[in-house]
């Protein structure tokens, strides 16, 4: 993917390894994308939470967006990667706002343990009905990822064996994207779900333990807002640039 000249280095890996990830699973559910004119995008209305376009350049313009996406209907969401459109003409408003996030690989791994990848459908699904809160898998994250380089990571209760926390790893672009991260909110026992229950500061050091392990001297980035995009940074996280995310609420 091509990715302007005028991009930092921790900025532009971030983007490519997220517009990866969002074309993986845009794919894994028979949606095609392909990039053009410094745009990931796809015809088809794509998965829910995933976007219909990526930008892969500050100097797209909505046109290079909008002339590639669905808009006979509402729905239709845009990743601004850079912070740089204004979409609201085409009835387009601000989903929210974060930042892209950067942990170089000369960061020290923090001393956690417990995170495992998933390695079959049952235990993705297991995963995802952990994620989604409710209970639920709804199918959103296909088996199909097991074998396209996502990495499903999980802390699993041993009393109960279910999945308490995790994340998505991603790698690609030479680092490895998080997405995903949660931990559960309570639990019948507070020792089941351990250093996930205090929070996302301890989420997100067993999920660097894990990516650390799994692969050493990789830079980790990603992207957060409000008290996640805090706790990340206090775990040697840092911003390297901003990004908007666009959902058309009207036509």
């Amino acid at each position: 993917m091509i990715i302007d000249s005028r991009v930092t280095q921790p900025l532009a890996a971030a983007v490519r390894n997220n517009a990866d990830w969002c074309d993986a699973v845009c794919r894994s559910h028979g949606v095609p994308g392909a990039v053009e004119g410094g745009v990931w995008a796809s015809p088809r209305r794509t998965p829910p939470l995933y976007p219909d376009a990526v930008t892969l350049s500050p100097a797209a313009t909505p046109d290079d967006v909008l002339s590639r996406i669905d808009l006979s209907s509402p729905g239709a969401s845009v990743k601004d990667s850079f912070g740089s459109l204004d979409l609201s003409a085409a009835g387009f408003e601000v989903l929210f706002e974060a930042r892209w996030i950067h942990r170089p690989a000369t960061e020290p791994a923090p001393r956690a343990g417990g995170w495992e990848p998933v390695g079959s459908a049952g235990r993705l699904h297991a995963w995802e009905a952990a994620w989604s809160g409710e209970g639920e898998s709804e199918g959103l994250f296909r088996p199909s990822l097991l074998d396209d380089g996502a990495v499903f990571l999980a802390a699993t209760s041993p009393a109960a064996d279910r999945v308490t926390a995790g994340a998505v790893a991603y790698p690609g672009a030479g680092v490895v994207g998080i997405s995903n991260l949660f931990a559960a909110a309570e639990a019948d026992d507070a020792d089941e779900v351990g250093e996930a229950a205090e929070g996302p500061d301890a989420a997100w050091r067993c999920c660097l333990a894990a990516t650390d392990r799994l692969w050493p001297g990789v830079p980790v980035v990603g992207y957060e807002h409000g008290d996640d995009l805090a706790a990340a940074l206090r775990q040697g996280f840092e911003p390297v640039g901003p990004l908007r995310v666009w959902l058309r609420t009207d036509g």
